[in-house]
């Protein structure tokens, strides 16, 4: 009887789009397991290229350091006996989950989709597509501004300061301002999420937009790793110009 039962209650959760609290926890775990292993192999691909990533992402660093005593620009350093392998693990974890960005937008879709109604589901696709594009190209925005970022924050400390930069220090800093940018990146994937879900209008949005203006700078300014007036403007701006973007595409929705 409880076994006939609970398929009832399955095939009523199928109808209805609606899922028990054990079948969602069930449903989070398996789209957690399936992140984590797209993280995975992500991690295991950069670990295995690991040089020419580093080689790439360390160039900024040589151009800035350039010198009449470094004509090549300065290497990065280690001091200790594990921290080169530390930095290759580091780097491949960082790195794994750049890869896999599609894969885990994929699955955060899948999990939310069974709450949703079938009309909200035909969104399954621009959402995973939009997210995967957006948070490349923050990555993108991220690369192109770090250079000049780098520059500043080299430069900011007079003549009298030489940089020696641990390899550590400088590959998180890179991966973390990849992850920073990209995920604010998806900004507008949350904007349109809650005008679908109809928690906040184009109406609303359109009053607040000083404050909204206001509110991305100073998230900017918390986020942003480097701290650098650089990278924050470079984040905040174009987060604004998504945040017009998501009221167009609103009131094209009649949101």
């Amino acid at each position: 009887m409880a076994r006939k039962t609970e398929e009832k209650e399955k095939k009523k959760a199928d109808v209805t789009g609606t899922m028990s609290v054990v079948d969602h926890l069930r449903e989070l775990s398996d789209r957690i397991i399936w992140s984590m292993m797209a993280i995975a192999v992500g991690a295991t691909l950069v670990f295995i290229f690991f040089t020419p990533i580093v080689h790439l992402m360390v160039h900024p660093y040589k151009v800035a350091t350039v010198s009449k005593e470094f004509p090549k620009g300065r290497n990065l350093i280690f001091t200790g006996p594990l921290d080169a392998f530390i930095v290759r693990l580091k780097v491949a974890a960082y790195g794994g989950f750049v890869v896999s960005s599609p894969m885990v937008f994929f699955h955060l879709w899948r999990f939310i989709t069974p709450g949703l109604n079938p009309k909200e589901k035909r969104y399954a696709v621009p959402f995973v597509v939009s997210s995967a594009i957006l948070f490349m190209g923050g990555a993108v925005v991220a690369v192109i501004t770090f250079p000049k970022a780098l520059q500043f924050l080299l430069g900011v400390g007079g003549k009298d300061l030489q940089p020696f930069i641990t390899a550590n220090s400088y590959l998180t800093l890179v991966f973390l301002m990849i992850l920073a940018f990209g995920i604010s990146f998806e900004f507008p994937i949350l904007m349109m999420f809650l005008l679908l879900a109809r928690i906040i209008t184009t109406a609303q949005l359109r009053k607040v937009r000083k404050y909204a203006f206001l509110g991305i700078v100073i998230f900017a300014a918390v986020i942003t790793p480097s701290q650098d007036p650089i990278s924050l403007f470079a984040m905040a701006i174009p987060m604004y110009l998504l945040y017009e973007i998501s009221i167009l595409l609103g009131r094209l929705l009649k949101r």
